[in-house]
């Protein structure tokens, strides 16, 4: 078989392409498992394996000739797919942060319903509640403001502003609007408060003003009237002939500052309008971002759990990995029948016995190694054991081409000797054999499992000390 370095060779001398594509075929299933494990998505697994040998491609050339290529390739892989869970982490957190400010500004639909309803539903709760909503989504309080402004901490103001937009969500709920909670504090915090008028203010003062001075003028005038005496009456009516022509003066003048008022009014009107509109952005402005916090620190939240889980998923896995382990060795060391006197099957013995017995099925297995014998190599096996084999050693390969193998595997092994039997269950068998041709403490563990009237090699493992 040509090593990797030869293969990596020919392609950084000569540019050909089989070779590559043979490195290609041969790491691929590394490589691909090695990402998959890692980014937990095979379309990404496969975007990482493809950039991992386009990296080969290109540094090719630069690999040093006592480079491990398995090694390397698998240091690269984690790296790409550390990257890519990077990326793909920090584009769903974009795409969560869109989707919420998305829904923060187009919540028009849900605020036509909410709003015929909005100051009946705060009616609905009690004092303290209905405070904490308006300090915080009305008049858009931090939480510290609103504890502080209540006299209680911002643990509690938190849980108390909970309880209320929860309350609110169930009244409306109980009306048809069906609305998330966070939904709901979004709909109130972009719509609940709008910009009055500019000219408003204006008007409302100087209504206000007038009419307190003209009702203080005229209770005082009636209450004086009451005491006049005839004389005192026509010294009024003068004066008031008087008055009036000063109220008709002041009159006139108070009409053409009217006047003035309302020209400079109109001049004020479109920057009123745009200072309105300014307003009202900064104002959603400033919400959108204090509901944003909220949602990032809740993503943080639950992210960190999600690492939490799939840490505590990885060491229960190891755990059971190792329990079955630990179950196995035990199995093995406390078999209920167990044979330490060696068997041993030379190969001048070799033959076709059959597989009435575990020792028949392994001198028969020994026989089919040494002649070639597909068949009857792959009939001393279990199913899943000859899938697992053909998978590992066999893939793609043809009956002559696997029959060939076989023979060469064979060639340096003597005999074969079973040192300990240990019958585990009735239906199976442990053996742990020595390969004459092998290093001294080399030893091979076979299980064999009895199917119907056969005994079947079901696994191998290969130790280099004594059990």
């Amino acid at each position: 078989m040509t090593t990797d370095q030869e293969l990596l060779q020919s392609y950084s001398r000569d540019k050909a392409e089989e070779s590559f594509t043979a490195l290609v075929k041969r790491h691929l299933n590394l490589v691909y498992s090695a990402a998959l494990r890692q980014v937990r998505s095979p379309q990404l697994a496969e975007e990482v394996a493809q950039s991992a040998f386009i990296d080969l491609a290109r540094q090719a050339h630069r690999l040093a000739p006592d480079t491990i290529l398995s090694a390397w390739l698998y240091q690269v892989t984690r790296r790409t797919a550390i990257d890519v869970v990077r990326r793909e982490a920090r584009r769903q957190l974009r795409e969560q942060i869109a989707s919420g400010l998305t829904a923060m500004n187009a919540p028009a639909a849900d605020w036509t319903h909410i709003e015929p309803l909005l100051d009946e539903a705060m009616v609905a709760l009690d004092d303290a509640d209905r405070t904490a909503v308006l300090l915080r989504y009305f008049e858009n309080k931090s939480l510290r403001e609103v504890g502080q402004m209540l006299g209680v901490s911002d643990d509690a103001a938190q849980k108390r502003v909970s309880r209320a937009v929860e309350r609110l969500r169930e009244f409306f709920k109980k009306r048809g609007v069906a609305i998330g909670a966070s939904g709901l504090v979004l709909v109130i915090s972009a719509n609940a408060i709008q910009a009055a008028p500019l000219g408003l203010f204006a008007t409302i003062s100087t209504a206000a003003l007038a009419g307190t001075t003209l009702a203080t003028a005229q209770t005082l005038t009636v209450t004086k009237a009451l005491a006049m005496t005839t004389l005192q009456k026509s010294l009024i009516t003068v004066t008031l002939v008087a008055a009036v022509g000063a109220g008709v003066y002041q009159a006139r003048q108070a009409s053409r500052l009217r006047a003035q008022v309302q020209t400079i009014q109109q001049q004020l009107s479109p920057l009123a309008d745009q200072n309105a509109e300014l307003t009202r952005d900064r104002d959603n402005a400033v919400r959108q971002l204090a509901a944003s916090r909220d949602e990032l620190a809740l993503l943080n939240t639950n992210k960190s759990e999600l690492l939490r889980l799939r840490s505590e998923t990885g060491r229960l896995r190891q755990q059971t990995n190792e329990l079955g382990k630990l179950v196995q060795s035990w199995a093995a060391t406390n078999a209920v029948d167990q044979s330490n006197e060696p068997t041993s099957f030379p190969r001048d013995t070799w033959a076709n016995v059959g597989f009435a017995t575990p020792e028949a099925t392994v001198q028969s297995f020994m026989w089919a190694k040494s002649r070639g014998d597909v068949k009857v190599a792959f009939d001393s096996a279990t199913p899943e054991m000859k899938q697992s084999v053909m998978d590992l050693y066999f893939k793609d390969k043809s009956d002559a081409e696997i029959s060939a193998l076989l023979v060469e595997s064979a060639k340096t092994q003597t005999g074969v000797k079973i040192l300990k039997r240990m019958a585990v269950a009735d239906d199976q068998v442990i053996f742990q054999a020595h390969f004459d041709g092998y290093p001294e403490k080399t030893y091979a563990i076979l299980t064999l499992k009895k199917t119907g009237d056969d005994w079947k090699v079901s696994s191998t493992e290969e130790r280099h000390e004594e059990p």
